[in-house]
């Protein structure tokens, strides 16, 4: 049973689709309603489409309350919601900054708050948060954004040692990819509507990835396949960050 946030689109639908192609039963969580229920709906079956605001306290509770009312535990979390502030540090304003940190770092924080007495209640399970890049190279013109998601990897190690010391038997980790082809980085970019048009096979230096690269590394994490990997960072980036 997995719950993944700003599942309608980019990253997040296609850790759903994997998730589910592999027998997971998934709740698309996202702000925006539409894109979630057709995520759900092609899925199938399997999954429920719920409204969801990651930055809200009250939506957090509905939301894992509806999970467990509807499949009764909660296995896998995938903390994917996101949104990019374009502004440099000079730039950002007080509220930007605010923003992107609600929606990316205490919406991280809310998620394993009121998910992990349910993990535990289902006899454990695995915590992914989407962090980035950004969070060990920086990026000035997305300087929000980097911020967050440096809060996002730091998070992610306390709770991994927090559950190991409770005995709840969950792991958490945080995925760091750069560049994706995603409608967010296009809308970044000035590019909406661009086509996802990433080739296959081994992809040249500063090339973009896929969401399905990221995906895979997702249903690794959430499977026990991954069981002694707990409290890392793992990034997905081509070689960025090691490049000359």
């Amino acid at each position: 049973m997995a719950l993944v946030t700003g599942g309608g689109s980019g990253l997040g639908k296609a850790d759903c689709l994997m998730l589910a192609a592999e027998g997971a039963m998934v709740v698309v969580s996202d702000i925006n309603i539409g894109t979630a229920q057709l995520a759900a709906d092609e899925i199938g079956a399997n999954a429920i489409a719920i409204q969801h605001d990651v930055s809200s306290e009250a939506d957090w509770q509905r939301v894992i309350a509806a999970t467990e009312e509807q499949f009764g535990r909660l296995d896998i979390l995938v903390n994917n919601a996101g949104i990019v502030v374009v502004a440099d540090p000079e730039e950002t304003t007080l509220a930007q900054f605010r923003q992107a940190n609600a929606v990316m770092s205490e919406g991280v924080f809310l998620g394993c708050k009121y998910a992990i007495p349910l993990m535990a209640r289902s006899g454990g399970g695995s915590i992914i948060n989407m962090s980035s890049t950004a969070s060990h190279l920086g990026y000035p013109v997305f300087f929000a954004y980097s911020a967050a998601k440096g809060a996002v990897r730091a998070m992610t190690k306390s709770i991994a040692i927090h559950c190991q010391a409770k005995g709840y038997g969950i792991r958490c980790n945080s995925v760091h990819p750069a560049s994706i082809e995603t409608p967010m980085i296009q809308l970044a970019e000035g590019r909406e509507g661009a086509e996802n048009a990433v080739p296959d096979g081994v992809l040249p230096a500063g090339a973009v990835g896929a969401p399905k690269d990221v995906a895979a590394l997702i249903l690794y994490l959430a499977s026990d396949e991954s069981r002694f990997v707990n409290g890392t960072e793992i990034v997905i980036d081509n070689a960025l960050i090691i490049s000359p």
